[in-house]
């Protein structure tokens, strides 16, 4: 699926040929028509478990207050599209990208929506060497950053295959490897080990996607990197 911006089409919808336009909260976008398939691996499952879950917990456990909340801090908090639109990704898309990390590091779900309208920031993040032999990622972090100063608040890790070191970029899918918690009253140690769900050798380039979760379910934009052993 591919965002796009036309001149001539303000909003598009239906198919023609092999080719579906359509749009959501995201923007247009054009797809090729496509038979359904429902790939089902324990990682993808994962997500698949929490999305439902977060979707049947704001339907049924949230009240009516705490939705209208999600709802004002999706309008007072736009993200970027892949095309560089800001959008209104909604309350329970809001609810749900928060908190599907959260229970990917084996955090609690978090009902109440944040109270500040922001983004949070990550940095002072990188990935300095690894290890094929274990096979496992040295992750370095400022930990003075909020995420690592609070009890709630993690860092995500999310690697990808092993690539030739001729491939420079990395679309996707990553998997998740693993986390660091933070803790308001011992912050966590940098650099942290973390062991890669794929083995690599030497020669081989591996991306490592980071995300920070804050103790609100505040979501921070990504850092990627790329290294080479």
């Amino acid at each position: 699926m591919a965002l796009f911006k036309s001149s001539v089409l303000a909003q598009s919808s239906g198919s023609l040929g092999g080719t579906v336009y359509s749009h959501n909260r995201g923007g247009q976008y054009i797809r090729n028509r496509s038979t359904p398939t429902n790939p089902a691996s324990a990682q993808q499952q994962v997500v698949r478990n929490a999305l439902s879950a977060l979707s049947n917990a704001w339907v049924n456990l949230l009240t009516d207050a705490q939705r209208t909340a999600w709802d004002v801090y999706a309008a007072n908090t736009p993200l970027t599209n892949r095309v560089g639109d800001l959008i209104n990704v909604g309350g329970l898309g809001m609810y749900q990208r928060g908190n599907v990390p959260r229970l990917q590091a084996g955090l609690t779900r978090v009902d109440d929506a944040p109270v500040v309208f922001s983004l949070p920031v990550l940095s002072g993040v990188s990935v300095p060497q690894g290890n094929p032999a274990t096979p496992s990622v040295d992750v370095a972090f400022d930990n003075t950053n909020p995420w690592a100063t609070e009890t709630g608040g993690a860092l995500l890790v999310f690697v990808s295959r092993p690539a030739n070191p001729s491939v420079n970029f990395f679309k996707g899918p990553y998997r998740f490897a693993g986390t660091v918690l933070g803790d308001d009253t011992t912050p966590p140690t940098s650099p942290a080990t973390i062991t890669t769900p794929f083995a690599f050798s030497i020669g081989n380039r591996l991306f490592v996607r980071t995300v920070a979760v804050r103790a609100d379910a505040r979501l921070s934009p990504q850092l990627r990197f790329q290294i080479t052993f």
